[in-house]
């Protein structure tokens, strides 16, 4: 099924933005496509960060959105209900890494950090954000001897995202050998302080429980009052919004999920509606309906 819906988007990721839009891979799928280009005002466009709007990249501090996303957003912001970008990301490094701030078009821009633990308002430019778990302190302090103790003290770059701790294995000599060995040490430690663990691509993730995209994507769904979204991801950690874009359609609520492929992932290749070739894809399928709604 994957490889039948890449083929859907081959005139879309070889053409410029009059390229036609894809048909998606499933009747719900067309059904979401069909209720947002009749319906754009009603719409929410909901994306992930990494991945999806930007490459990814060995040294996640030096990730930035693909340079056609700015001017594919502004094209289609204006004309839908809201633009959300929900990342694992603090909200303010997403909105610095993807140029989001002060840019014309997108003053009704939200990013929803840390699953939704934050909120940044394009309006506004302000972030809000609760009090951090005390977990995440306590792993910070435990997580260097963890490391140690497993043979990943060389090799793995640890990201403090404030509100959650991630290890990332990418640049590891053995990326794949090195997150598997270190799944259950910080399964444990996440467990002894409330936390959960996140894998991803070449990424495992402390952070608390209760904060999904699944759980940001269905708050701001309501909050808004859209009647139609489109979701786009490229991670494990997209699956939640994936389960609540499928709720939302068993719901009444139209719904396109799509997939910014990657080899690395296959679980939402597999249940997208949509495949497209990376953020460059994305920021096709983004102009592409932008064209569309005129």
């Amino acid at each position: 099924m994957a490889s039948d819906k890449k083929k859907d988007l081959t005139d879309l990721d070889r053409a410029d933005s009059t390229a036609p839009l894809p048909a998606p891979a499933t009747a719900s799928g067309r059904d979401g496509l069909a209720a947002l280009l009749a319906r754009p005002a009603r719409a929410l466009i909901a994306l992930d960060f990494d991945g999806t709007l930007a490459p990814i990249v060995p040294d996640p501090e030096k990730a930035r959105a693909h340079p056609d996303a700015l001017p594919a957003l502004t094209a289609l912001a204006p004309k839908v209900a809201a633009v959300a970008v929900i990342t694992g990301r603090p909200a303010d490094v997403a909105v610095r890494y993807g140029g989001f701030a002060g840019v014309p078009g997108l003053e009704h821009l939200v990013v929803l950090g840390h699953y939704g633990a934050e909120r940044w308002d394009a309006v506004s430019g302000k972030v809000t954000a609760p009090d951090p778990h005390p977990g995440v302190a306590a792993v910070r302090v435990e997580l260097p001897g963890i490391l140690e103790a497993n043979g990943a003290a060389t090799g793995t770059w640890t990201e403090d995202k404030g509100h959650a701790v991630a290890v990332h294995t990418r640049r590891a000599a053995d990326p794949q050998g090195t997150f598997e060995a270190l799944r259950n040490p910080l399964a444990d430690l996440a467990v002894r302080n409330g936390l959960i663990v996140e894998p991803g691509r070449m990424v495992l993730e402390l952070r608390p429980p209760g904060m999904d995209k699944g759980v940001a994507l269905s708050e701001y769904v309501r909050e808004l009052g859209a009647e139609c979204v489109l979701y786009a991801g490229d991670d494990l950690g997209d699956l939640p919004a994936y389960a609540a874009v499928d709720k939302l359609r068993s719901d009444g609520t139209p719904g396109l999920l799509v997939c910014s492929g990657s080899e690395e992932v296959t679980e939402l290749s597999e249940r997208a509606d949509v495949v497209v070739d990376g953020p460059a894809g994305v920021v096709r399928l983004l102009r592409a309906i932008a064209d569309a709604v005129g």
